[in-house]
C-alpha cells in the first residue's frame, strides 16, 4: 500500500461559499451535490428521444404540411435546423455539466448578481407559457379518454366561444391533467431517471400503434409518401427557410436552459453525445411519425389534421365501436403519461429553477413548480393552440429575447471568462464580488442584449399582427441567429473597451469538474482508495490529477 501525504490531497481553486445572501441564496441554487449527479452519457441520449417524444413536436412537424409543403420537405426542414440548434445546446450546457448550475445562476455571470433577474424572468415566462400549452395538449388526451368511457361528453354544451382549442368538455380533461400533473410534481428531480425511459417506451408504443392504424386506413405508405406539395417556385423556397429557420427557433428554450438539466451529469462530458446525435435523431424520429399521421389524415379524411389528438378523436367518432373506443382509449393514455414527464422536464423544471432564482429567500426550486402550474393554468393557454398559423406565430416570436440572452453567454463563458466561473461571487452581493459590476447589473450585458433584441423587434411586432413590409417578414425568418450572433459580437466589443472583473485573454480555465468544498474530501479520499497499490510515479500521477478537480487546468 501506498502512503499519500495529507497535504497532497487539499484541491487547489476551491472556493468556499461563506454564508448565505438571503436575497441571492438557497441551497438548490448552489452547484448539486455529488449524490445529485445520476443522469449519466446513457440518460441523456435517451432523455433527447423522451424529451421530443411529445405532441407538440407532432404540431410542429405537421404544421409545415399545414402550410403547403410535402411531408418529405417538412422532414429535411425540421432535421436541418434541429442539427443547427443541438450545436447552441451543446456550448451552453457546458458550464451547467462543469458547474452543476443552472441558468439562472449563468445569468448571474454575464448580466450581474442583480441584472440576472431580468433573462431569468424573461425564461420563466416562456417556460410557464409552454407548461401551459403542454397542459392543453394533455388535456386533450384527457379528453379522448373521457370520450371513449362517456359518449354523452361529446355532447356537452361548448361555451368556451371561438379561438379556443378547447371545447367545454375539453377543459375537463385540462383540468384532470393538471391535476395529475401536480401529483407528480413532488417526486425529486434526480429520482427521475427512470420515468425518463419509462415516458420513452410509452410514446413508442402509441406512436406505432397510431401510426400502423392511420396508415393502415390511408391504404398503406404508398399513398401517403407520395403527396406532393401544394406550393411552389419563390412561395415555397421562402416556405422551406421559414421552417428550418423555425427548427432551429423552437428550441430556444432548450438553447437557453441546456444548463438546467445538463447540471445533473456526473462528468462534462455525459450530454455531448446525446446532445449533438440524440437531439436531432430523436426529432426526427418523431417528425416522421408526426408528418405519416398528418398526411393520413389528408386521405381519411380529406383534410389535413394537424393536431394527432383531434385526428385519433375523429377516428374514434367516426367508428364508436368497442374496438376503436378501446384502441383509442390506450393510446390517449399513453400520451398523456409523455405529456404530463414533458411538462416536467421541459417546463416545471426550468420554470423552477427560475422562479428559486428570482425569490431565493421565499421560493425552493420545489415550490417553484407549483407556482409554474398555477400561473400556466390562468394565462389560458387554450387560446394560443386554435390553428396553424397562431401557433407558428407562437413559436417564432419569443426567440429574439431568449437568443439575445444565450448570445451574452456563450460570449460571456468562451471568449471573456474562458470557462471560468468564481463560484463564491454568485452568491453575493458583496461589492467587492466579481459579479457585484454596477450595483449588481453588468451594462455591457444589457447594452449587448437590447442591440440584439433591436434587428427582429420590427419582424416581432410584425408576426404578433402589426402591419410590415414583406421583406421585414422574411427577414425575421432569421431572428433566432441574428440575435445570437449581434447580441454576442456587441458583448465582446463592449467587454474589450470596458473590461469585468473577470476577464482572461489566453489559455482556457475551465476547471474539469468542480466539487463542492464540504464535499472534496469524499472525492479525494476516492482517489486515494484508488491509488492503493500503484507505484509512487502513479501516485504522483494521481495526486496531480486530484488536485485539479476543482482548480483550473494547467
Amino acid at each position: 500500500m501506498v502512503s499519500i501525504p495529507r497535504p497532497h490531497l487539499v484541491a487547489r481553486g476551491a472556493e468556499e461559499i461563506k454564508g448565505k445572501d438571503i436575497w441571492l441564496d438557497n441551497d438548490d441554487l448552489r452547484p448539486l451535490k455529488l449524490k445529485d449527479r445520476t443522469w449519466t452519457a446513457t440518460t441523456y441520449f435517451i432523455f433527447w428521444f423522451s424529451a421530443t417524444a411529445t405532441v407538440s413536436n407532432w404540431y410542429g412537424a405537421s404544421a409545415a404540411q399545414a402550410l403547403g409543403l410535402s411531408m418529405w420537405e417538412s422532414l429535411a426542414c425540421s432535421l436541418g435546423g434541429q442539427c443547427l440548434i443541438a450545436i447552441v445546446i451543446t456550448l451552453n450546457g457546458r458550464a451547467g455539466a462543469v458547474y452543476h448550475v443552472g441558468f439562472p445562476i449563468l445569468n448571474r455571470a454575464a448580466f450581474g448578481v442583480y441584472g440576472a433577474w431580468w433573462p431569468t424572468f424573461n425564461r420563466a415566462v416562456m417556460a410557464i407559457v409552454w407548461n401551459g400549452v403542454n397542459a392543453v395538449q394533455g388535456g386533450q388526451c384527457v379528453y379522448v379518454m373521457l370520450h371513449a368511457i362517456f359518449p354523452s361528453i361529446a355532447h356537452i354544451k361548448n361555451t368556451m366561444g371561438p379561438g379556443s382549442a378547447l371545447t367545454a368538455a375539453g377543459m375537463i380533461g385540462f383540468g384532470v391533467f393538471w391535476i395529475v400533473t401536480c401529483c407528480f410534481l413532488v417526486i425529486p428531480v434526480p429520482k427521475m431517471k427512470s420515468l425518463v425511459y419509462a415516458k420513452l417506451i410509452m410514446f413508442v408504443i402509441s406512436a406505432m400503434a397510431m401510426l400502423g392504424w392511420t396508415v393502415g386506413k390511408a391504404g398503406g405508405l404508398g399513398p401517403v409518401a407520395s403527396q406532393g406539395s401544394t406550393v411552389h417556385g419563390t412561395e415555397k423556397s421562402w416556405l422551406i427557410i421559414r421552417f428550418l429557420m423555425l427548427g432551429a427557433a423552437n428550441c430556444a428554450t432548450f438553447a437557453s436552459n441546456a444548463s438546467d438539466f445538463q447540471r445533473y451529469a456526473p462528468k462534462p462530458r455525459d450530454p455531448i453525445l446525446g446532445n449533438l446525435v440524440g437531439f436531432p435523431i430523436a426529432n426526427l424520429l418523431v417528425a416522421i411519425v408526426g408528418n405519416i399521421v398528418g398526411a393520413s389524415s389528408q386521405i381519411i379524411f380529406g383534410e389535413l389534421v394537424w393536431n394527432p389528438i383531434d385526428f385519433l378523436d375523429m377516428l374514434q367518432t367516426s367508428n364508436y365501436t368497442a374496438a376503436n373506443r378501446a384502441g383509442c382509449f390506450f393510446i390517449a393514455l399513453m400520451f398523456v403519461y409523455c405529456a404530463i414527464f414533458s411538462s416536467i422536464f421541459e417546463n416545471s423544471l426550468p420554470a423552477g429553477n427560475d422562479l428559486a432564482a428570482l425569490f431565493p429567500k421565499y421560493i425552493t426550486i420545489r415550490k417553484g413548480f407549483f407556482i409554474c402550474a398555477v400561473i400556466s393554468f390562468a394565462i389560458n393557454p387554450w387560446y394560443l393552440l386554435g390553428s396553424a398559423s397562431i401557433f407558428v406565430s407562437f413559436l417564432a416570436s419569443y426567440q429574439i429575447f431568449l437568443s439575445s440572452i444565450t448570445g451574452v453567454l456563450l460570449c460571456n463563458y468562451y471568449l471573456i471568462t474562458r470557462g471560468y466561473m468564481k463560484i463564491s461571487d454568485l452568491y453575493t452581493s458583496s461589492k467587492t464580488g466579481a459579479y457585484h459590476y454596477t450595483k449588481g447589473w453588468h451594462i455591457n450585458a444589457y447594452v449587448a442584449y437590447v442591440v440584439g433584441v433591436i434587428p427582429n423587434f420590427y419582424g416581432f411586432l410584425n408576426n404578433m399582427g402589426v402591419s410590415a413590409p414583406e421583406g421585414v417578414t422574411k427577414f425575421y425568418y432569421f431572428a433566432y441567429w441574428v440575435g445570437l450572433l449581434v447580441a454576442g459580437a456587441t458583448y465582446w466589443i463592449l467587454c474589450k473597451i470596458n473590461p469585468p472583473a473577470i476577464m482572461y485573454t489566453k489559455g482556457w480555465k475551465e476547471p474539469k469538474n468542480y466539487v463542492r468544498p464540504e464535499e472534496e474530501a469524499q472525492v479525494l479520499e476516492g482517489e486515494a482508495a484508488d491509488a492503493e497499490g500503484l507505484s509512487d510515479g502513479q501516485v504522483e500521477e494521481k495526486v496531480v490529477s486530484t488536485e485539479v478537480i476543482t482548480g483550473l487546468k494547467g
